[in-house]
């Protein structure tokens, strides 16, 4: 600290300074060793504009590391009394403030000249010369003469000089030539200076409270937040500077008005220049209070993320409308801009408040803060000036208003550089930003590259979570898989929304998947089968248009006519198919629900939007898609064109169009069979199933003759005309090499299964994998004579896989069993759901299948046969099991609906015996069978021996705890079997089957208490009810006896209490149960993959418990004397003792009026 006072104080005050222990210099020749800032030392500064001896432990600019506070300095030391008592008297009048410079008590008037005169004319000294060098900077930057608008009558001039680091205001510029030599000395009005107004007002945190603050006439330019250009509609150009003090938690504004707009452009780059070089030289730091607070507020919000965490001083702008209805000069003294802190956390922007000026920060109750969020997602615009601090962020989420906060900071380039990174660290896979980015070329030229992401899929789990947090959705709600075991992998796959209740997706969930699916290089595939999609429909943003694509990947413009009024769906899907440039198929099946059209609505519907979106950018080779699923979705007359003028373009390269039950009539199908004609090139998969139109056999030989490479067709569920011809003629067949033929609900004549045959004795067909024809009303022969056609010789089975459902091959069936036993089929059938009259045929058919050598794939599931499966077609099954050493996998579960039941009953536990000399099978089901006990007790044995069963499927069996205990403990000594079924579903039935009944027992019992029995006599009812129902006449018992009767059950005399501990124990024990399951499972999955057997020890075998009613499971309880239980049995003792001496007929009296009085 600097002194300056008269000469004759000298000495004295320098005696007193040294006894103190302070440091005094020569400021004409300061020591090396003793910088400016020293003079400082040991004094904590109490006016708003001194510099701040304290360095704040967090940096402005990158809080994001873990910090240590750092003690204030003290508040008041021996050079504050030394000043005071070494000042002259006449500096020291009442009601005068102790400031070298005055006061600002009034907000519009300024101290006399008196004071600062008395110092300026006092004989200083040589030391007294460099004061303000040492105090308010040692360079001048800039100076110039403002007039004060104080009021209408009461003008009065100020001198304003700009140090490097500080901004002083004087009375006049020979007080300020007297303190900076530099400035030149002039006692009368400059002609070349143009006059200014200025006028200083507090804003946050009630300035006027502060009683230090009324005694500043300097700025330090380390409390500045922001200099920017106030634009308030006046005749002259206005500056304003806004400053914050962070320990005496002052904030105030001072506003500059010049005339001349040279002038303004001259102090605003000298102010800005001015406090970018001190916060690059001296870098303010925030105390450890404002971090904790400011961390609190992203915490609240679940925003906080070390790694992305900034925080930044800004100033809330106000809007130049209210700014501009001032009328006055007065009114600039109501300027109120708010100082807030700007936070960016992991998926946000936050405002948040400054804490109470009464408390500190580290102590601010989360409940004060009010700031405001936004997604960083949802920014569609970012403008930072070039000539002042001043910078704008507009937000905006789907079909709502744009918000737009106007701020200024001197860090302005920083923020937009950290948002920026921000929000390109939230698109990784980003080529263009999709927010408007209006900044200077310099910050333009600072964007820092975002490194590559070690995500998995490139970052789309992030990017998904930001728009979530942006659009305010719950992101658990949304559920996708990613599958890389199909055609045309990794495709991302969307799932119904998890939870209960909704069952589909709002339209911001909706939009925030497809949006984070954009330039995601990741997925060859995107899937929304089964998803509704019907809420983007009809759906149009009106509020803007920021998220329309206006160029593909390339940049290149898309030339869309009237993009902006298109709904969201054609939008986003049009956004998704040109940004993505891996993406080849796009399936959208059963993803919009419409209406079958009339040939009248066929004419005016506007159709379903995904052909409009798709098909002209095809047309144009503006997207890599071609493939495209759009099955289940009703066309229209304006779709069929869409795809028509876009197949006419060979270059357009499709690959399939899947149209099935797309409710296609015949002119609409004349239509898409010429528009597939055109792409013969490149076709690969054709589907038009389940379509209204009859399809004329020349027609399809003539459409699709000619695609060369087909290899997936789908022609099930179609009409087609009468006539002996073939659906398909030999040689349309012939001249493909087909993978799938899908022919199933659509009748298949003679010459149908003859060009089929002779296909499949083709080497054309060598291709071929599926061939399923369900329900095409195939007899036994017609089955036999398609196997023997792809037979291709002796242990050489055909790799296929033929679906045979619900057809009539009991007509005919010796030929189909003869077929099988010599081993003509191929290594996979599918024959589910075949009626037999006559159990004999189905007896024929297991023993067959006991003979095969080709078969590796057998699936008989849901077999219906006349009654329960008799003892030879057991045997049958038995034989199939223990002597075919080909089958790997087989299905034998039978079906239970409400309206058809099939299984092979009771007999079945005894064909699963043959399971222990089998040594090939590796997967069985067995669902839906009614296994019970018995059959859990067969499989368990079958476990301990058998080494090659991996999977088994058995759920749907009426399996109790009793029973899954058995099969849990089998596994102790197996260990080849991978997955047995937790039994959820079994667990579900054995609850229902007990919640029964206790509901039972609760009717009993309100039947009893509205017969007005006393709980001894329904505690004792068992004793007396024998005696008294053997007098009654048989068949005359009356309805209160016959449910007393019920009631006189295992069950009696046990409590709510009791039954809920019962219930309890049961879950408990089937808790256990699985987790013993699951532990075996996992030794033997590491035993199969070779790793160590580490992990907690297995859980000990327990013995097969009782748990299969209620009565069962209240007996294993163990109920002690504590138990309800327990209370009443002393009770009945009591009620024992107490009744001895009542006769027979005392008590047959009694139950008889009891029984008369219910009746």
């Amino acid at each position: 600290m600097v002194i300056v006072v008269s000469e004759e104080h000298v000495h004295e005050t320098m005696e007193e300074l040294m006894t103190a222990g302070e440091t005094v210099y020569n400021v004409d020749e300061p020591p090396d060793n003793a910088p400016a800032s020293r003079l400082l030392k040991n004094r904590r500064p109490t006016t708003l504009f001194s510099s701040s001896p304290s360095s704040s432990p967090t940096s402005d600019m990158a809080p994001s590391s873990p910090l240590t506070p750092i003690k204030r300095a003290d508040s008041k030391g021996s050079i504050d009394r030394l000043i005071t008592r070494s000042r002259p008297r006449n500096l020291q009048k009442q009601g005068r403030p102790s400031s070298l410079f005055g006061s600002l008590r009034s907000l519009h008037s300024l101290p006399d000249d008196d004071d600062l005169a008395r110092v300026a004319s006092t004989p200083t000294s040589i030391h007294s010369t460099s004061f303000p060098v040492d105090v308010y900077g040692g360079t001048v930057l800039h100076h110039g003469e403002v007039q004060t608008a104080g009021g209408m009558f009461r003008k009065k001039s100020q001198y304003f000089v700009l140090t490097d680091l500080h901004l002083v205001r004087f009375k006049c510029q020979a007080r300020a030539s007297d303190i900076f030599p530099s400035i030149p000395s002039s006692f009368g009005r400059a002609s070349g200076i143009r006059h200014a107004r200025m006028s200083s007002s507090s804003s946050l945190h009630e300035l006027h409270t502060s009683t230090s603050s009324e005694y500043h006439q300097g700025i330090p330019l380390s409390h500045v937040v922001a200099v920017w250009r106030l634009e308030d509609g006046k005749p002259y150009f206005s500056i304003q500077i806004s400053h914050f003090d962070e320990e005496t938690y002052c904030a105030s504004d001072t506003t500059l008005q010049l005339h001349d707009p040279r002038d303004c452009d001259l102090w605003l780059s000298s102010l800005r220049g001015a406090v970018m070089k001190q916060r690059l030289t001296n870098p303010k730091s925030f105390t450890q209070g404002f971090v904790d607070y400011t961390a609190r507020a992203l915490e609240q919000e679940h925003d906080y993320d070390p790694e992305q965490f900034r925080m930044f001083k800004v100033v809330q702008r106000e809007r130049s409308g209210k700014t501009g209805a001032r009328s006055s000069s007065e009114d600039l003294t109501k300027i109120s801009s708010t100082i807030c802190i700007l936070a960016i956390g992991a998926y946000k922007v936050h405002l948040v408040p400054l804490p109470r000026s009464s408390r500190t920060a580290s102590s601010t109750s989360l409940s004060d803060m009010t700031g405001v969020s936004h997604g960083i997602m949802a920014l569609t615009s970012l403008a930072v000036h070039d000539y002042d601090d001043a910078f704008q962020m507009t937000f905006r989420v789907p079909l709502q208003q744009p918000s737009t906060l106007l701020l200024a900071a001197s860090h302005v380039s920083d923020i937009a550089l950290y948002v920026r990174h921000a929000a390109d660290y939230l698109r990784p896979e980003w080529l263009e930003a999709p927010f408007t980015w209006n900044v200077p070329q310099s910050v333009d030229d600072e964007i820092w590259p975002i490194p590559l992401s070690n995500d998995d899929y490139q970052g789309f789990d992030r990017t998904l979570t930001a728009y979530s947090a942006a659009y305010n959705i719950n992101t658990s709600r949304i559920r996708y898989f990613v599958n890389c075991s199909c055609e045309d992998a990794p495709a991302f796959e969307l799932h119904p929304p998890a939870g209960h209740g909704r069952t589909r997706y709002t339209a911001l969930e909706l939009l925030a998947i497809m949006r984070s699916l954009r330039y995601n290089e990741s997925f060859s595939t995107v899937s929304f089968r089964n998803i509704s999609l019907d809420v983007l429909h009809s759906l149009h943003d009106r509020f803007g248009d920021d998220h329309v694509p206006l160029t593909n990947r390339s940049g290149q413009p898309l030339h869309i006519e009237d993009h902006a009024h298109l709904s969201l769906l054609i939008q986003e899907v049009q956004a998704l198919a040109v940004k993505c440039k891996r993406l080849r198929r796009l399936d959208f099946a059963f993803s919009l629900h419409r209406k079958e059209l009339n040939d009248d609505e066929d004419a005016q519907d506007a159709g379903c939007g995904l052909c409009q979106a798709l098909f002209p950018l095809c047309a144009r080779q503006q997207t890599n898609i071609d493939w495209i699923v759009l099955n289940g979705i009703i066309l229209c007359k304006v779709d069929i064109d869409y795809l028509y003028g876009a197949a006419l373009d060979r270059s357009c390269h499709f690959r399939a169009l899947d149209l099935a039950y797309c409710g296609l009539n015949d002119r609409n199908m004349e239509t898409i069979l010429e528009a597939i004609q055109h792409q013969a090139a490149t076709m690969e998969s054709v589907d038009l199933s389940g379509n209204l139109a009859r399809l004329e056999p020349w027609a399809l030989g003539r459409h699709l003759g000619g695609l060369e490479f087909i290899r997936k067709i789908n022609l099930s569920n179609v009409f087609r005309t009468s006539g002996p011809e073939p659906l398909f003629a030999a040689e349309t067949l012939l001249a493909w090499k087909l993978v799938e033929i899908r022919l199933a609900r659509t009748s298949l004549n003679e010459q149908t299964v003859e060009a089929l045959a002779t296909y499949l004795r083709s080497d054309q067909s060598n291709y071929l994998r599926i061939l399923q024809l369900d329900q095409c009303k195939l007899t036994g022969s017609a089955a036999a004579s398609l196997m023997t056609a792809m037979d291709r010789g002796p242990r050489q089975p055909r790799d296929l896989h033929i679906q045979l459902n619900e057809n009539h091959i009991e007509q005919h069936h010796d030929q189909l069993v003869n077929v099988i036993s010599s081993s003509y089929t191929p290594n996979q059938v599918t024959m589910q759901m075949l009626e037999y009259k006559s159990e004999r045929d189905f007896q024929r058919l297991l023993e067959a299948f006991a003979l095969n050598k080709s078969t590796q794939y057998l699936d008989i599931s849901k077999a219906s046969l006349p009654a329960d499966a008799s003892d030879d077609t057991c045997n049958a099954l038995h034989r199939l099991l223990a002597e075919n050493d080909t089958l790997e996998v087989l299905d034998i579960s039978g079906e239970h609906s409400h309206l058809e039941a099939a299984n092979f009953g009771r007999g079945l536990n005894h064909a699963l015996a043959g399971l222990k000399y089998n040594q090939s099978l590796k997967i069985l089901h067995v669902e839906h069978q009614k296994l019970g006990l018995h059959g859990a007790s067969t499989l368990a044995t079958v476990l301990e021996e058998n080494q090659s069963l991996v999977e088994i499927y058995c759920e749907n069996n009426e399996i109790n705890l009793q029973a899954f205990t058995v099969l849990v403990n089998s596994l102790e000594h197996n260990t080849t079997l991978l997955f047995l079924p937790l039994m959820d579903r079994d667990r579900a039935w054995t609850q229902r089957k007990v919640d029964r009944e206790i509901d039972s027992i609760r009717d009993d019992s309100s039947i009893m208490s509205k017969a007005g029995m006393s709980p001894s006599a329904k505690a004792t009812v068992h004793r007396t009810l024998g005696r008294t129902l053997g007098k009654t006449v048989a068949g005359q018992r009356s309805f209160s006896a016959r449910n007393l009767e019920k009631s006189a059950s295992p069950m009696q005399g046990y409590t709510e209490s009791d039954i809920k501990a019962a219930m309890g124990s049961l879950s408990q024990n089937w808790e256990r149960e699985t987790a013993r399951l699951q532990q075996y499972l996992a030794r033997n999955y590491n035993i199969a993959q070779g790793l160590p057997l580490d992990g907690p020890p297995l859980l000990t075998v327990d013995r097969p418990g009782t748990g299969d009613s209620l009565v069962g499971a209240l007996r294993g309880i163990g109920l002690d004397d504590t138990t309800p239980v327990a209370e009443i049995d002393r009770q009945l003792i009591a009620d024992d003792h107490a009744t001895e001496n009542l006769t027979d007929d005392g008590e047959e009296g009694a139950l008889e009026m009891r029984e008369h009085s219910h009746v």
